[in-house]
């Protein structure tokens, strides 16, 4: 048996769906049925339910697996998209909040003594920001229109080591627990992922030194921790889904970059996860994050078959 067989025999329906269409090529016309029954999961109504209201969740944690904005992206990169309300809705709340900039705003309440107004505030962060422009990208919104202008603003606060801490003007004085000098490494990585899924930037200069940033921070992981992200032991667990900074998110983002794929310290992270492969190409989660109990990526007794289509996907994109 190999990868696809187990995934298509043990993946639910909203993952087989996922694997037809974006590793088999199969049409989405051909897969209405599948659909419809990957729509049908109480798993996948309840993130539709939750996107649709999408400020409804304050943004207090980037690492709240519960935010709209990780369930929305979760949503798009499976395939699914604007056809379906909810997901329409989601969209269409985004667009709602957006300042003079260009850049979409997230519900957030930062308290007083850490700089921000102690109230319910619409404002963004460069670590929840990137990720709004991405999800209007992934969903066809017109680029030039509501999503260029945006893009362009927050590649301005880019600096040699990469993108600091920042914050609008609304948050008042709040920064992460970091020096003001250094690069946020989330910021960073998820810069580089927009940025990878723009055509006019995924392989500009820019993007390659922001690539670098990133894999500078793994040749130099034992000695700096900038805003306490590590690359130590529990980054180098596999963990699903994608969504922050650890070995399997910013490997997913590196992959898609062929400026760096024969980079000795991008292989030795993909090494890594190949070397966390059983014989039949599988892959089993060594940490989980506790939201996902009743997933198949929420336990790490047995094969995942969502993580072994997201390693495979990235082995693939590398040739490997």
């Amino acid at each position: 048996m190999n990868y696809l067989d187990f995934i298509l025999e043990n993946g639910e329906a909203w993952l087989q769906y996922a694997v037809k269409l974006n590793v088999l090529g199969e049409s989405k016309d051909s897969l209405k049925e599948l659909r419809e029954q990957a729509l049908s999961d109480p798993k996948i109504k309840t993130y539709l339910s939750d996107v649709s209201d999408f400020h409804n969740c304050l943004v207090t944690n980037h690492k709240n697996p519960d935010l709209p904005m990780h369930k929305l992206l979760f949503l798009l990169e499976l395939g699914f998209d604007i056809d379906i309300p909810e997901i329409q809705s989601g969209v269409d709340k985004i667009l709602e909040h957006v300042d003079e900039y260009g850049v979409y705003q997230s519900s957030t309440n930062i308290p007083k003594h850490y700089g921000g107004l102690g109230e319910d505030t619409f404002g963004w962060c460069l670590c929840d920001a990137p990720l709004l422009l991405l999800l209007l990208l992934k969903a066809n919104v017109d680029y030039d229109k509501h999503i260029k202008r945006g893009v362009e603003y927050l590649l301005s606060f880019y600096k040699e080591g990469g993108f600091p801490c920042t914050v609008s003007k609304e948050h008042g004085k709040f920064r992460g627990p970091g020096r003001k000098d250094d690069c946020c490494p989330y910021a960073t990585l998820i810069m580089l992922k927009l940025l990878s899924n723009i055509e006019k930037y995924k392989e500009s200069e820019i993007v390659q030194k922001i690539a670098q940033n990133l894999l500078s921070l793994w040749e130099d992981s034992l000695d700096k921790h900038p805003y306490m992200f590590y690359m130590g032991t529990d980054f180098r667990k596999l963990k699903a889904p994608a969504m922050w900074y650890d070995i399997v998110g910013v490997v997913d983002v590196l992959s898609h970059l062929d400026c760096i794929k024969d980079d000795e310290r991008f292989t030795q992270m993909v090494m890594i996860i190949k070397s966390k492969q059983d014989e039949n190409g599988l892959f089993t989660s060594e940490a989980t994050y506790q939201k996902f109990k009743g997933w198949d990526f929420g336990q790490k007794k047995q094969p995942s078959p969502y993580l072994t289509y997201l390693c495979n996907q990235i082995l693939l994109r590398i040739g490997l």
